[in-house]
């Protein structure tokens, strides 16, 4: 198994708990670490390489397939490891898990990626439903708000407004595990925004480890998302990411793709003719950017001001900060693609993804004031007969759960429960032969 994912989200500790606990033997190899000092499995090209370097480094700790558990970790450090994976699952000596945090690089990169042989996983901050979790909120109480959201119907007063309150402690702690975990220990802000504000700092000194030509635009990119993000349209202008008229999209792509997939930013692209799937109606150089971590956004926004989001002031517009929650739950439940629809007559819809069970786009618009009923845009999208649109979705701080024509009105917190469905498996009916006239 390969875990992908950013830096300082738990991948390590996830896997050496759950290692720990389902296997005897337990072995953590840090890949990185050896590169920057003993180069033990730098030249390591065959499995016997392999197996004679992990027998010097834990030879008394290996048992064998059934109980032992060798953990790889930042394995892109050593890129002809992941293709050794393939031969390694297949001799089956032990089990093997690998994670990285810059792992969707070499993947996009390498040529010899074992495809098949792998089952790779994209892992993610804490999302509000696993925030809840660690707030205290039972398994009972989450699946009695799923049942109510699956049946359109509204929470009671009492438990929206705690949901409510939840949310938006969400907003200012995000998903980082850290964060989470200074919070849960005594909600002290100036120690969770100091996570956050590291983390964010981590995250462009790891752009410049990678990429030693292009580190520098790589961190203007990254620095401009919030910025962008209070624009209007919030969309990527390339024009004023190094303030240089003629740039074009072009110019940044190596850089876009980095920060994509590193996986420290999440990519929407806007589409202009939403036909299902979307993804054949791209418009590639009209890209949102947003950051993966939502109390990342918060520190850079607001830094102490607690109030701006705990008290829903009117004069703070926080339409990037729910905006940015909305992608990073989508992304999380298993929506790999994210999309929005750009019309220069008639606006723009936040987001769109594909519904696999009515063939058709699913537009979601998102609401953080008062006037969650003005949506003009979203309003023609759902009307526009040659898009087949069935039905259209706005999110907002409003409790009760309504229909009026083609959209429906929920509270912002029900996006928890948006997840792209997977099946086991899909069983073609039986073919019949055509009987002969």
């Amino acid at each position: 198994m390969l875990i992908n994912g950013a830096r300082q989200i738990g991948k390590s500790y996830l896997i050496r708990y759950v290692g720990t606990q389902l296997f005897t033997h337990f072995i953590e190899i840090d890949l990185r670490e050896d590169k920057e000092g003993p180069k033990v499995f730098a030249n390591v090209r065959s499995t016997e390489d392999f197996y004679l370097q992990l027998g010097i480094i834990a030879g008394g700790q290996l048992g064998d397939r059934s109980d032992t558990l060798v953990f790889l970790d930042e394995i892109q450090s050593y890129p002809h490891l992941l293709t050794m994976l393939k031969f390694l699952n297949k001799e089956g000596r032990y089990r093997y898990i690998a994670s990285g945090s810059q792992l969707g690089i070499a993947l996009t990169k390498s040529t010899s990626v074992p495809m098949g042989s792998v089952d790779i996983r994209q892992m993610f901050p804490l999302d509000f439903e696993e925030f809840l979790w660690a707030m205290g909120v039972g398994k009972e109480a989450i699946q009695t708000m799923q049942k109510a959201f699956e049946a359109r119907q509204s929470l009671n007063e009492s438990t929206h407004d705690y949901i409510l309150k939840l949310f938006r402690y969400y907003l200012l702690v995000g998903g980082l595990p850290d964060a989470v975990n200074q919070f849960l220990a005594d909600r002290n802000m100036v120690a969770i925004r100091k996570i956050q504000a590291d983390t964010h700092e981590l995250y462009s000194i790891d752009a410049s480890q990678y990429d030693e030509e292009n580190r520098l635009k790589i961190r203007k990119v990254y620095d401009f998302i919030p910025s962008a993000l209070e624009n209007k349209k919030k969309r990527i202008i390339v024009k004023n990411i190094e303030n240089k008229e003629g740039k074009q999209y072009s110019d940044y792509e190596n850089e876009f793709e980095y920060l994509i997939e590193s996986a420290i930013a999440l990519d929407v692209n806007a589409i202009s003719n939403p036909r299902f799937p979307l993804a054949e109606s791209v418009v590639k150089n009209l890209l949102k950017l947003y950051l993966n971590d939502v109390g990342i956004l918060t520190q850079i926004l607001y830094s102490y001001n607690i109030n701006a989001i705990l008290n829903d002031e009117r004069s703070i517009n926080l339409g990037t900060v729910y905006e940015s929650v909305v992608a990073q739950e989508l992304r999380a439940h298993g929506y790999k693609k994210l999309y929005y629809y750009d019309n220069k007559h008639h606006g723009e819809v936040d987001f769109l993804i594909d519904d696999f069970d009515t063939l058709s786009a699913l537009p979601l618009e998102v609401k953080s004031g008062k006037d969650y009923y003005v949506h003009s845009a979203l309003t023609h999208f759902v009307k526009t007969p040659d898009y087949h649109i069935p039905q259209g979705v706005v999110l907002s701080n409003e409790r009760e759960v309504t229909l009026k024509g083609k959209i429906i009105y929920m509270p912002i917190y029900y996006v928890m429960f948006f997840h792209r469905t997977t099946k086991d498996e899909v069983i073609l009916p039986p073919l019949e032969m055509p009987s002969e006239a």
